[in-house]
């Protein structure tokens, strides 16, 4: 799942990127609005953590733009990318005596906020339920011949046991689940596994498909040559035996 991080404090920013990691988010991290506000016109994002005081653009500003694009037509200068962006859940970061810029911030359209100094788990957490809730589930969990994934609790049961996968590989996963029965690019996969311009691994999809497979069963993760690859809706080896 890649989110959108904007954070001006270096040390701060740092320490979200790296906690976000931990719990399997793709981080893109802009450090002042007028990146964030161009990031949010071309790159695809799942939420974003968007902190007020910002250089260049306000949190504010850069909120308010992102809201007012959901009510626009698409023309050649407003992308099918603002339109989809425009309605992703945010989530602003404020000091603990700013109440005045976290009323601003929810009328400007922000779905929660978080005080600083705040901890790590419940941002990914209240992140979860923000982009589980944007999904329209109130039940999010995912079911595919035996194997159970729970998002929200970053969970993956396979015949009611407990499997432990890395953040990457749980990634890969709930991509696939997401899209059970079609055919998912290996950039496609690269995308919920990468920040942009995070430096990618050759062969890091296959890896994690390999450990997969491994960890559930052979036939959950069919490879399509020259495509990608593919959870059918129905996997023939996934009922046990």
């Amino acid at each position: 799942m890649r989110v959108l991080l904007v954070e001006d404090d270096a040390l701060l920013g740092d320490a979200i990127q790296a906690g976000l990691k931990q719990s399997g988010y793709a981080v893109d991290w802009m450090k002042d609005g007028a990146a964030a506000d161009q990031a949010l016109t071309t790159e695809p994002y799942a939420a974003v953590v968007l902190d007020l005081g910002l250089p260049r653009l306000s949190g504010l500003e850069v909120l308010r733009r992102l809201r007012g694009r959901s009510g626009q037509t698409q023309t050649q200068t407003h992308t099918q990318m603002q339109t989809r962006n425009a309605r992703i859940p945010v989530l602003i970061l404020t000091a603990m005596d700013a109440v005045g810029d976290r009323i601003k911030g929810l009328d400007a359209g922000a779905d929660d906020y978080l005080v600083k100094p705040f901890d790590m788990g419940e941002l990914a957490a209240r992140l979860r339920a923000l982009v589980r809730r944007a999904g329209g589930s109130a039940a999010p969990e995912l079911q595919v011949a035996g194997v159970r994934l729970d998002p929200a609790a970053h969970r993956v049961l396979y015949h009611d046991q407990p499997v432990e996968l890395s953040a990457k590989e749980f990634a890969v996963l709930h991509a696939l689940m997401l899209s059970a029965g079609k055919v998912l690019s290996r950039a496609q996969l690269e995308e919920q596994l990468y920040a942009w311009g995070e430096e990618v691994e050759s062969n890091a999809v296959e890896v994690h498909i390999h450990h997969l497979r491994r960890k559930l069963f052979p036939a959950l993760v069919e490879t399509i040559r020259g495509v990608g690859y593919l959870i059918p809706s129905d996997p023939v080896r996934g009922r046990k035996m």
